[in-house]
């Protein structure tokens, strides 16, 4: 069967095939609620170079759809038939990006050649370390932040390497989930290899290799049209998570963006320094590391449903990733919130691609997806281990519709866990689970709403980790008129009434009677919220998304009695606002924070910040923004101001002029 463009095309459908079922077979043996409800897996199929050609098609993890396994593929000493190989250690050969996240690879043979790899990862609840779920933004160095496994054979030949396995079960929380989730691993790969031969049988060996190589190619063609339809132009865009660390300052990621015919470059200066807690992400400056790339995926997934993802997709893109950032830090950072940092970053790439298409793209998504876990003890007093599941928002509102509500946008395929599950697994009793009314940023077409959840925990000393929790201070943006979204909450409400505020505190400790409550960030609008439909706004009233108050004070429409009042509702949107010269409204905080801290300032701090050892960045830029803060030398010129704080600091700390 020759390779033509049909042929080829029929390759590539077995090939997503195979990985569906590698998919599945995993999602339905795997023991852990976060792998068969939430799905935060990954499958491939991966040339002998590493390269991704195929993955699922409509669940997992699609973050690795252009993941490159070939430098751990590279750190194995010979391969036979039999093997499969094992690292969760975000040092080495940067595919695995924390601890959590546990990576098996198995050869394919035919003939005694390797023609392929089938691989793929998980997201364990618990691979030990300092805290239970084992991930924090307080951690500071990766090795309190659970087992780590360097690349090796877990079975070689067929055979388990016992000693291994026997570390790997004493060193986690939960040792029978953990364990029976990697058996699934197992299955999984071990059914790629079969639907792999499977394939190779129906087209033969030099077709199938010539075929892995056209995917990759097709891919490329295909993004490379998509790019050439983008005004060429550099184009600037920057957001924060709300804190760097533990009540820390904000932590920015900036992208500049530059287009030129059918390639793209993401230069990601001006981003935070590498930082003293785990937001870091460890893409080894790799110029086309799937996590610094997600965002580009996700545009040109958007603008063109029939493009393939796979690493082809990501070969007319380079990233530029500054050594010693926020993007590509140095052992021994912590990196367990990569993925928070991860969500900034597709924020950003997908706002500076807005400004490039105003009307192609749209508002933001809210960045604040939160993952909640929880260690307690049930009715017997056994150790419970288990995610609850995902507490987010929708998508940004679109140029042509309202953004999904709860879910899309930067959720990739995660799924929420069903309550009856979570209630027949983990002793919990929950109070709410829905959306969250007034939480969607305004617009001619709104941004989705956010979701709530509620539980009611029963034993003492319960742990709750609420991973990647943000947006509590700024908000997503709204884009061409549309309003930012609602800001997020994480709160315990006590046996008396009290109530705790926790911000965005990510690991806090319950007693029996104790409700905790996680509302997720709302998604930008887009459009003007007066030319929104009023019989739309009047629709979510009756839904319940939207209060009375917020229809007359965000839409101008006026709702008595469960109707439109005409008349007062023209009064008040001829008073209000259109669209504006601006197309982000970026809400209060935001603009607050940029008044003081605005680009210009920013380069200043990152030159000064790139010539100070690594180790020193994370504690300069606090010393830098507090003197900010406090108005030091502001009576000064900006760059008289900045080099007057710098000059202070190479003073005050000698050792930074000796190094």
């Amino acid at each position: 069967m020759a390779i033509d463009g049909r042929n080829l095309q029929i390759l590539a459908n077995y090939c997503a095939a195979a990985a569906d079922a590698m998919a599945f077979t995993l999602m339905r043996t795997a023991h852990s609620t976060f792998v068969k409800e939430t799905e935060d897996f990954s499958c491939q199929i991966v040339s002998r170079d590493g390269l991704a050609f195929a993955s699922p098609r409509s669940f997992g993890a699609p973050w690795y759809s252009g993941i490159d396994y070939g430098p751990v593929l590279a750190m194995i000493d010979g391969y036979q038939e039999g093997d499969i190989c094992i690292t969760n250690d975000s040092y080495a050969g940067n595919v695995a990006t924390h601890s959590p996240d546990i990576h098996i690879w198995k050869p394919v043979f035919h003939q005694g050649e390797i023609v392929c790899f089938v691989v793929g990862h998980i997201h364990n609840t618990d691979v030990g370390g300092a805290v239970p779920a084992s991930l924090s933004r307080s951690l500071t160095e990766i090795v309190q932040e659970g087992i780590r496994i360097p690349p090796l054979k877990i079975i070689s030949g067929g055979q388990m390497n016992e000693a291994v396995a026997q570390i790997m079960r004493l060193n986690v929380r939960a040792p029978d989930q953990n364990w029976g989730d990697f058996n699934a691993q197992i299955a999984s790969v071990n059914i790629g290899e079969r639907k792999v031969q499977e394939i190779i049988a129906r087209f033969g060996i030099d077709d199938f290799l010539t075929g892995v190589e056209g995917i990759l190619d097709y891919a490329e063609q295909q993004a490379r049209s998509i790019i050439s339809t983008i005004p060429d132009g550099e184009y600037f865009y920057a957001d924060y998570a709300d804190e760097d660390g533990e009540g820390g300052y904000p932590c920015r990621i900036a992208i500049t963006l530059r287009i030129k015919g059918d390639s793209l470059e993401l230069d990601y200066t001006g981003s935070d320094p590498q930082l003293a807690s785990s937001l870091n992400m460890p893409t080894g400056g790799r110029e086309r590391h799937p996590l610094a790339l997600v965002g580009v995926t996700y545009v040109l997934s958007t603008l063109d449903r029939s493009l393939l993802l796979n690493a082809g997709t990501l070969r007319p893109t380079r990233a530029i990733l500054p050594p010693g950032t926020i993007m590509n830090c140095e052992a021994p950072a912590a990196v367990g919130m990569r993925s928070l940092t991860c969500a900034m970053s597709q924020i950003a790439t997908v706002g500076a691609f807005s400004l490039a298409m105003p009307d192609r793209l749209p508002a933001n998504s809210p960045g604040g997806n939160s993952i909640i876990n929880i260690r307690t003890v049930d009715t017997q007093n056994r150790t419970v281990v288990a995610s609850l599941g995902p507490v987010g928002g929708g998508a940004g509102g679109t140029p042509k519709h309202d953004g999904p509500d709860g879910s899309g946008g930067l959720s990739a395929f995660l799924k929420n866990t069903p309550i009856e599950i979570n209630e027949a697994e983990v002793p919990v009793r929950f109070h709410r689970y829905g959306l969250a009314a007034d939480s969607a940023g305004a617009g001619k077409y709104r941004g989705g709403l956010a979701t709530e959840m509620a539980f009611e925990v029963f034993a003492p000393n319960t742990t709750i980790t609420a991973r990647n929790r943000n947006r509590s201070v700024f908000s997503s943006a709204g884009a061409a008129g549309g309003r930012a979204g609602s800001t997020s909450w994480f709160r315990t409400t006590r046996p008396d009434g009290s109530v705790i505020e926790h911000g965005n505190t990510d690991v806090i400790h319950c007693g029996p009677g104790d409700v905790v409550t996680v509302k997720g960030p709302g998604a930008g609008g887009y459009g003007a919220a007066k030319d929104r439909d009023a019989n739309a706004v009047l629709r979510d009233v009756q839904c319940g998304f939207l209060s009375e108050q917020a229809a007359r004070e965000q839409y101008g429409v006026v709702v008595q009695r469960g109707e439109i009042d005409l008349s007062a509702t023209e009064a008040l949107r001829a008073a209000m606002p259109g669209a504006g010269d601006k197309h982000f409204d970026l809400g209060a905080a935001r603009e607050g924070f940029e008044a003081l801290w605005t680009e210009d300032r920013y380069r200043l701090l990152t030159a000064f910040l790139a010539e100070r050892p690594v180790v020193w960045r994370h504690f300069l830029k606090h010393q830098v923004f507090a003197a900010v803060q406090k108005g030091e030398g502001s009576d000064l010129p900006l760059d008289e101001q900045m080099a007057g704080l710098f000059a202070r600091l190479m003073a005050q700390f000698p050792a930074l002029s000796a190094a």
